[in-house]
């Protein structure tokens, strides 16, 4: 029996655990935190999983939730229009307002439930799972012990191994400063209350504001999300510690910029005293083996080797992208050695997946074209651009055929109006 180690308990070094455990494997899980302490913990990520993410934790029996989390059934764009007045702080009103449909549902779950619930059922199928904080000496030593070595553990020391890779990476900075809250008590959006739709707030030099409904310790909620363009006027969160004053800080936010998702927002509060997250980093790709002291090789996972920014919402997708094709190479490699070759080709085939959500995520960072201003705009006029936009966040592979380039947008709207 193979004997594979997994550093790292988030959704792809546990789907995969799971997913390995499943197909005879010995596979030995390392975490920094027991299965209580994550459950008691702050919130981790803003997480929602759409289509094809949701149908690998299917395949693996893992959707442990899905009857209870929001089916989330549309993705809205908003475009906040200049203040009214001709003042900087003035009123704002929408100058682009739609919502496109998902051919499958969505659903968001908090982490603190899945990741724990996970570690549990990991455990309870006769996983070995060791709680402690790894180190790369520990590594060193582990590397000789086990057939393969996975580290799925996005921070810290470990990711210090994993070489940046400048040609994948055009950003060496943050470009958004991430603030986070879970609220009950969020009104429906009244333009269509009978159905839950994530809402994207683009807000011209300022940022971005998500929400979107999720499933928590407590039962429904919804996540507002804030991202801010550094120095901008959304970038206020740095050394926050208080929740209630995170919470007053993005209600105030959201009044100036987004009137709309506040006239909603009045009777909101936190769902508990962990609620709330905020942070930065550089969206970065690294090369996916890591090379130990003493020789060994261990590759990295998920948001170890692409890390983007959470403007799409890619997150946790491409990590369930990352643990299925990873299952699917190891199982394929048989009795072989994982050797650096196979590392690096397990990489490859992830990378023909998550290499168009890099592109696409960097993108967006960016200021938007003239091209992609339109695509933006016509969703309000022309519902199947709107709908594939918002498909575009279960599959962004589809945006290489009209987003990027002005020629295809254009081609694409044509046809489309046609």
């Amino acid at each position: 029996m193979r004997r594979i180690l997994i550093v790292g308990a988030g959704q792809s070094g546990l789907q995969l655990a799971l997913g390995l455990q499943s197909r005879g494997y010995e596979v030995t899980l390392m975490s920094n935190r027991t299965a209580d302490e994550i459950r008691s913990g702050r919130v981790m990520s803003t997480q929602c999983m759409f289509h094809t993410a949701l149908q690998h934790e299917r395949d693996l029996q893992l959707n442990f939730w899905e009857s209870q989390a929001p089916r989330i059934q549309g993705l809205g764009v908003s475009v906040a229009g200049p203040p009214a007045d001709g003042s900087e702080d003035g009123p704002r009103s929408r100058a682009v307002d739609w919502v496109g449909r998902l051919d499958g549902h969505a659903q968001s779950v908090d982490q603190r439930i899945k990741m724990a619930g996970w570690m549990d059922t990991f455990a309870q199928r006769g996983g070995q799972l060791v709680i402690h904080g790894a180190a790369v000496s520990d590594l060193d030593y582990f590397a000789r012990t086990y057939d393969l070595v996975l580290v799925s553990a996005g921070k810290g020391e470990l990711v210090s191994m994993f070489e940046r890779d400048p040609e994948r990476s055009p950003y060496a900075e943050p470009q958004r400063a991430l603030a986070v809250a879970y609220v009950h008590g969020l009104g429906a959006r009244p333009e269509h209350p009978d159905y839950d739709a994530v809402r994207c707030n683009l807000v011209p030099g300022v940022g971005e504001l998500f929400v979107m409904p999720t499933l928590t310790l407590s039962g429904r909620a919804d996540i507002l999300f804030w991202e801010g363009l550094p120095g901008g006027p959304a970038d206020v969160f740095r050394g926050v510690r208080d929740p209630a004053e995170h919470l007053a800080l993005t209600l105030e936010l959201m009044e100036r910029y987004t009137p709309w998702e506040y006239a909603r927002a009045t009777k909101v509060e936190l769902t508990d005293a962990h609620a709330t997250l905020a942070g930065r980093y550089a969206p970065t790709v690294r090369r996916p083996v890591g090379t130990l002291p003493g020789g060994g090789r261990v590759l990295g996972v998920a948001d170890v080797v692409v890390a983007n920014d959470p403007i799409t919402g890619q997150g946790s997708n491409s990590a369930a992208k990352c643990a299925a094709s990873y299952l699917a190479s190891i199982v394929e490699h048989g009795d072989a050695e994982f050797d650096e070759a196979w590392m690096q080709s397990a990489f490859d085939r992830y990378w023909q997946t998550a290499h168009h959500v890099t592109r696409w995520t960097n993108a967006m960072l960016a200021p938007p074209p003239e091209h992609v201003l339109g695509l933006i705009g016509a969703g309000g006029q022309l519902q199947p651009v709107a709908d594939r936009i918002a498909n575009g966040f279960n599959d962004p592979a589809d945006f290489d055929g009209f987003f990027f380039e002005p020629e295809r947008a254009d081609a694409y709207l044509a046809q489309v109006a046609g």
